[in-house]
């Protein structure tokens, strides 16, 4: 029996949707690179499959990036593409309110991954850190937080991996009382924080998590100088403003995996025109 003749179409769209799933967003030039079609067809195609809803066009830089929709098509999609689109106006209007540099990250590996950040923006940022920066998880507020409301199962499981370590940022690792006690404290306050020794003052970071039912999905997190902002002062004002952004975040995630997907809507409104 003769075999189907692909859909060329289809396959080039499957193409893009694979460089954008391999980058951290990606141009219309880079796609049609890695793709090897001529930069007015890949613009077609990710327009295309922006209309469809499961890339964004982000105007900050011009990169198409994946949405949450991509989720639908396989349970190997990675939570942590969603985060940058939904988090961005969320972080970045509270690094307007409280000056200081705002970051959201997600657990990567055995480390933390900036995923999006004020740091460029912040007038008050020191040292810049941007989006891909990995940090480790048991000496600062971000990595503390996730590994406190992570499972008991995934949390010994990478404190096992930590432990067998020999960076000094993993030695915690191995002294599992005060971890433990370090953990259990920061649950019971429900933030974390972390000191970063500098040379003229220490920079202190406090981290909220974003939590899916039993999940941590993400951290948020504000840097600021110990000397400007004393840490009992920075509890005072940060954390609800942390822990109001989380919840948006959350939220909006939430409503987000409720929503039909375009493609549905049109199937919906379709059956109900037959039905009348």
């Amino acid at each position: 029996m003769e075999s189907t003749r692909p859909i060329r179409a289809l396959i080039r769209g499957l193409d893009a949707l694979t460089v954008l799933n391999l980058r951290n967003g990606a141009t219309v030039s880079e796609v049609a690179q890695d793709i090897r079609l001529p930069r007015t067809t890949t613009y077609r195609i990710l327009e295309t499959l922006s209309h469809a809803g499961f890339v964004y066009r982000d105007s900050t830089d011009d990169r198409y990036r994946l949405t949450i929709m991509v989720r639908g098509l396989s349970d190997g999609y990675d939570d942590e593409a969603w985060v940058t689109q939904i988090a961005r106006p969320f972080i970045h209007e509270l690094g307007k309110d409280i000056v200081w540099p705002v970051a959201i990250a997600s657990l990567s590996g055995t480390s933390m991954m900036v995923r999006e950040s004020t740091d460029h923006r912040s007038p008050l940022a020191v040292e810049r850190f941007s989006a891909g920066t990995r940090v480790p998880l048991l000496t600062t507020a971000s990595g503390r937080i996730y590994l406190a409301f992570s499972s008991p199962t995934q949390r010994e499981s990478l404190l096992e991996i930590l432990s067998r370590s020999n960076r000094e940022e993993d030695a915690l690792a191995r002294n599992r009382t005060d971890l433990m006690k370090l953990l259990n404290d920061i649950r019971m306050q429900g933030y974390a924080s972390a000191v970063r020794a500098r040379r003229v003052s220490d920079e202190i970071s406090i981290a909220v998590p974003i939590m899916i039912d039993d999940r941590v999905l993400a951290a948020v997190m504000v840097r600021f100088s110990g000397t400007a902002v004393p840490i009992k002062l920075a509890v005072e004002r940060f954390l609800p403003k942390l822990r109001d952004t989380a919840n948006k975040i959350r939220q909006t995630f939430m409503d987000q995996q409720r929503e039909p997907a375009p493609h549905e809507l049109s199937r919906n409104a379709a059956r109900n025109l037959t039905q009348e």
